[in-house]
């Protein structure tokens, strides 16, 4: 019986792994396809201050960022092979959960296509952001989760705790998950979980692996809280609750709307699920709670492995009770191969894999466009890919400027962007051209402030007449011209700044964007 069992896990495994290889050798193949997406010199910037919390994120990210910049330089496929290889990762464990939740190799492997195919997961496992490592920390710690319930060994919270805080130092949104687990615990028989010192071990771990993020927000006035009002009141759609369902299965895949709605009700309704009962209270208090919030559409992705093992596990059962051996492998082939071949038809409307104007073709042609969930006026492509293009543009336009500077001037000058996509843009790419590091005063950026002896400013974009109110001499020098980008980005004027009106001190807290 050990044996088989031992086979059986082998096999599980090969099958896991061999679907998480698929999804690597999917991503390598369209990894340098577009560019730089915004968000990725943003850490890269964060990683070269690195401190215990940042405005808009945690520190974990940018730690990430330093170590693989530190050892490959800025190297775009080092930092996506790194999201790359967490998906992959996510991929395996979505299938170990649904073993765990009693699902045999259907079960694990329809689960693990599910994560494979979806858009979101394609699209954020294609790009370094601290979501990838979000998704890893949900999945990672459902699995726990799932373990403690199934094995009755309630040290493994100490394990939960472990991971849970480094969620919190990678995501806040990591509170969701820990308020998920509170109360599915609380709603169920497990409640007698809170009479075992094992748990609240857990949670002091993850709090003190929490705290330096919390004492570092206390040390500058607690920034997140300011940032997360901004986007809520200026920056993030109020989605109707219908068109924020809509998005849920867009962003996860129509086809396999069944598989996590069928997962959802196993929890909840059927005898097999009742002891993982709580996993299922975590993707409806997430849902609650950002159904309360302007949340955007894909906070609630990192659920849903959660309910793709449970659905595989179901949907198996069912199969195993067709009498016709040949008639159950048929249907379970049909599904899979359904999945794969919707999955191929959306991929290139959540990763690159098509060139721009195919790909808006094709966009049109299906009529499908998950909402980005943000107020900005949108262009051709969508945002994920908008904001992968018109970088060399930007920076390529400020260097020209910056070269019709004196050599004397040069060496006062700096360069000052409107938002951290524009500024890091300058601080990974310019590199090549010489310029000098940027600054803004966008979030994080704002915080590591100006450079104090500054008094040329190349300044790219903005309201004219604020930039000439700070400016003893403004000029315009150049325009960007950055095609597929954000149309924010396009057609920006490159002043030329000499001579502040006011010191660096008292100008910096105008410049202040939180958002």
């Amino acid at each position: 019986m050990a044996s088989r069992e031992l086979s059986m896990r082998r096999r599980s495994d090969i099958l896991l792994v061999g679907i998480a290889f698929a999804g690597v050798l999917l991503h390598l193949a369209f990894l340098r396809s577009y560019g730089w997406f915004r968000d990725e010199f943003y850490y890269v910037a964060c990683g070269r201050h690195l401190d215990f919390g940042y405005v808009d994120h945690p520190p974990f990210v940018a730690l990430v960022a330093r170590l693989v910049t530190a050892v490959f330089g800025d190297s775009l496929v080092a930092l996506r092979m790194v999201a790359v290889l967490t998906g992959a990762l996510v991929i395996y464990l979505a299938g170990r959960l649904a073993r765990e939740l009693g699902g045999g190799l259907f079960a694990q492997g329809l689960a693990a296509v599910c994560v494979l195919i979806s858009p979101v997961y394609l699209n954020l496992f294609h790009i370094f952001t601290m979501n990838c490592f979000d998704f890893l920390f949900w999945t990672l710690g459902a699995l726990v989760v799932a373990l403690i319930l199934k094995r009755e060994n309630p040290r493994l919270w100490l394990l939960f705790g472990l991971i849970a805080g480094l969620g919190l130092e990678n995501k806040h949104s990591m509170l969701f998950f820990g308020f998920g687990v509170f109360v599915g615990i609380l709603l169920t028989p497990e409640r007698r979980q809170f009479r075992d010192r094992w748990i609240w071990l857990g949670g002091a771990l993850a709090a003190l692996l929490f705290l330096p993020n919390v004492l570092w927000e206390v040390a500058h006035g607690w920034p997140t809280l300011e940032f997360m009002r901004n986007v809520a009141e200026q920056k993030n759609l109020a989605l109707p609750v219908a068109e924020f369902l809509q998005n849920q299965i867009l962003l996860m895949h129509p086809l396999s709307l069944p598989v996590w709605l069928v997962g959802l009700g196993w929890y909840f309704f059927s005898r097999q699920g009742r002891p993982f009962r709580p996993l299922g209270w975590i993707y409806l208090t997430t849902l609650a709670v950002l159904l309360t919030q302007h949340s955007k559409p894909y906070y609630l992705a990192p659920s849903y492995p959660i309910l793709f093992a449970a659905g595989g596990t179901a949907i198996e059962g069912w199969l195993e009770r067709l009498r016709q051996p040949g008639l159950r492998r048929a249907l379970a082939g049909a599904i899979v191969l359904l999945l794969v071949a919707g999955g191929a038809a959306l991929a290139p409307l959540a990763m690159p894999i098509l060139p721009v104007h195919r790909f808006i073709r094709y966009q049109k042609a299906l009529g499908l466009e998950a909402s980005s969930g943000e107020r900005h006026r949108m262009g051709e492509l969508p945002q994920h890919f908008a904001d992968m293009h018109g970088w060399p543009a930007i920076v390529k336009e400020v260097a020209r400027v910056y070269r019709t500077l004196t050599p004397e001037e040069r060496a006062r000058a700096t360069v000052f962007g409107q938002n951290y996509g524009d500024a890091g843009a300058v601080d990974v790419l310019g590199r090549a051209y010489g310029l000098p590091l940027a600054i803004s005063g966008h979030n994080s950026y704002f915080l590591w402030g100006p450079p104090e002896r500054a008094d040329i400013v190349i300044i790219i974009g903005g309201d004219e007449e604020d930039n000439r109110a700070a400016c003893v001499d403004l000029r315009r020098a150049g325009e960007i011209h950055c095609g597929y980008c954000m149309p924010f980005e396009d057609r920006q004027t490159v002043y030329v700044c000499r001579g502040l009106k006011m010191p660096w001190r008292e100008l910096w807290p105008r410049v202040k964007k939180l958002v």
